[in-house]
């Protein structure tokens, strides 16, 4: 799939939630945006990325695959750090970011299931970009909460 590039509209977009986790239509987007996130040396991504206005983003660390659908952050730490950040929409720019150490979130699975991850480092700032995805935000917006 090809990647939506900033300053596409759709990247601008609340994205809409999941009806139905566990159809087929989902879960065949869910393959196609891990052989395009693997495809482009990604991290994180984020449906809207790929022109889908829906609520799935996905995280691969470390070869360990987390599928967020609807993930919705339920708390996040007082303590922030800052670090360079890349988005895959935004090709070769590095801005430096400040994100929160570490985040919980609940969101469903792949399979459906109800999930609550506890992230903290590279994960947790992959998790805080690519929800920012799916409300609109993208990492030229955050660069000015840093001052």
């Amino acid at each position: 799939m090809k990647i939506v590039e900033y300053p596409n509209e759709i990247l601008r977009k609340i994205s809409e939630e999941i009806k139905d986790p566990t159809s087929v239509e989902i879960k065949q987007l869910i393959l196609d945006m891990i052989q395009t996130l693997r495809s482009n040396n990604g991290l994180g991504l984020a449906a809207p990325q790929i022109g889908k206005n829906l609520r799935i983003c996905i995280i691969e660390i470390e070869n360990e695959l987390f599928v967020l659908i609807n993930p919705e952050i339920k708390t996040l730490s007082k303590e922030k750090i800052p670090s360079e950040e890349g988005c895959l929409s935004i090709p070769n720019k590095f801005l430096n970011i400040q994100r929160h150490k570490r985040v919980k979130v609940k969101a469903t699975d792949l399979n459906g299931k109800k999930q609550i991850i506890r992230a903290r480092g590279l994960l947790a700032r992959a998790i805080q970009h690519e929800i920012d995805h799916l409300n609109g935000v993208l990492i030229v917006d955050r660069v000015n909460e840093n001052r």
